[in-house]
């Protein structure tokens, strides 16, 4: 019989990878502090019909793959029949070779399945029935799977309008895995379009019970959410911006801009930069004062085909790297936060791997002594979370960072069945790890490095946030 494609040592190249691996990798618990799985789901411990409804529903790595490999639209998002939709999606799998789809595919039918055969047209039926007929039992509902999958906590991200109600249930049901929210107010600096911002405004006079007439009112309000958000166990913040934001701007100006922005007026492009400056400047300081991390998520170019956004909306597949420059406008604000001794523990994610040594470096000139690794360079995102983008990470860390201190992988996806690519993440850290004690670049001593792999993969991010677990 064929060994199968994924097998115990997959990316492991190296007996001294198989080493870290299984004896300090392979059982280590998730940590899974970054990711936009729907809480509603977790909360009425929803049961998925079939396999099209956790892995395509919403997945628009998939979507990307299959448009390029000719799948028309109504097998993506369309009204194809679920089936179809499966169909579609396993004759684009082996096109997708050297993707890591094809990895990521393959690692979730091993991890939650059991399903070793490759998936393709000739296995689609026989994969899709067996993968079906296992999601029916008890223990591969939501809350199963995250139990199968050895998670102790999870992260979603959520708006300030959130009422967090579903986050509630989880914890009045005593679920074993913690699910906290974390708080993204990033859609307060969306003044490009001030019909829509005005819209949120108001929707968040409502959701804080108050008036917003003036800038200060704006930010009682979101320090009201703020607030309750961290009543309710959020320890961190999350921001999706273009890039940092550090114009100088007085409190006048700051008055008047927000003024017609309530009139509806539109502002040019300084004023939309001196908005977005003071937002996320008080943003980070309620950040700050509530002893919160902070994450920035920087360089995404999202909505790019002005058809398919009017079609379909945000977050369907039409985002790509965006060459913002970084540097100086993030050190700016950085340091304002950081010279009156107000900068909160902050995660920097960069999505152009240009910025990698500028975000490992950039780490670096604001550690206090206060935290070990007080300020992160979070783990490859998006675009970059593959073997390629991840070790071009950790070897840009390692080189110009505390590669030990690092807090590890998240998810950052829509998915259920996503939690492998933490596995796939600590494969290939022990396998880059294990290729420099094979090379004498480091010395075979596992309890040396074997512990700091154990920390990278859970005990870091444990310790770093404040947020309680089982």
């Amino acid at each position: 019989m064929s060994k199968p494609f994924i097998d115990e040592d997959f990316v492991l190249q190296s007996k001294s990878a198989r080493t870290l691996y299984h004896d300090y990798a392979e059982k280590m618990p998730i940590y899974d502090y970054h990711c936009h799985l729907p809480a509603e789901l977790i909360a009425r411990d929803h049961q998925f019909e079939n396999i099209t409804q956790v892995w395509l529903y919403g997945d628009h790595y998939k979507w990307r793959a299959m448009r390029t490999n000719g799948v028309e639209e109504k097998y993506c998002t369309g009204d194809a029949s679920d089936r179809e939709k499966f169909q579609k999606w396993a004759q684009t799998v082996p096109y997708t070779v050297r993707n890591p789809l094809y990895h990521w595919t393959h690692l979730e039918l091993k991890n939650t399945f059991g399903i070793t055969k490759l998936l393709g047209p000739d296995t689609a039926e026989e994969i899709y029935d067996a993968c079906n007929e296992m999601l029916q039992r008890p223990e591969f509902s939501v809350r199963g799977l995250l139990k199968k999958f050895n998670v102790k906590l999870v992260c979603t991200t959520e708006g300030p309008l959130d009422n967090l109600k579903h986050h509630k249930k989880i914890a009045e049901d005593n679920f074993e895995v913690k699910v906290y929210a974390a708080f993204r107010p990033d859609k307060a600096l969306a003044v490009e379009n001030i019909g829509f911002l005005n819209d949120w405004i108001d929707k968040l006079a409502a959701a804080a019970n108050t008036e917003i007439k003036t800038f200060v009112d704006l930010l009682e309000a979101i320090k009201k959410r703020h607030d309750y958000f961290g009543e309710n166990g959020c320890r961190l913040s999350d921001y999706g911006l273009e890039k940092a934001y550090a114009e100088d701007y007085t409190q006048s100006q700051i008055d008047n801009i927000f003024k017609k922005i309530r009139n509806k007026q539109t502002l040019d492009s300084s004023e939309q930069l001196k908005y977005k400056s003071a937002v996320l400047y008080e943003c980070a300081l309620m950040d700050s004062e509530a002893g919160w991390v902070m994450q920035l998520h920087l360089g995404a170019m999202r909505n790019n085909n002005t058809r398919m956004f009017k079609k379909l909306g945000p977050d369907t597949g039409f985002d790509s790297i965006g060459d913002f420059r970084q540097g100086q406008a993030l050190a700016k604000f950085l340091d304002s936060l950081d010279s009156k001794n107000k900068l909160p523990k902050t995660i920097l994610y960069n999505l152009n791997p240009a910025d990698n040594e500028l975000m490992a470096t950039m780490t670096g000139n604001f550690q206090d002594g206060s935290a070990p690794g007080k300020i992160q360079w979070g783990s490859a995102w998006w675009f970059l979370d593959t073997k390629d983008g991840m070790e071009k990470h950790l070897n840009a860390l390692s080189n110009l960072g505390l590669l030990s201190r690092f807090v590890g992988m998240t998810t950052d996806s829509r998915s259920f069945l996503s939690f492998p690519r933490h596995d796939y993440f600590r494969r290939i850290l022990c396998n880059l790890i294990g290729q420099d004690i094979e090379r004498g670049l480091l010395p075979k001593d596992y309890e040396l490095l074997g512990a700091i792999v154990r920390d990278i993969c859970f005990n870091n991010a444990k310790n770093y946030f404040s947020m309680e677990i089982n």
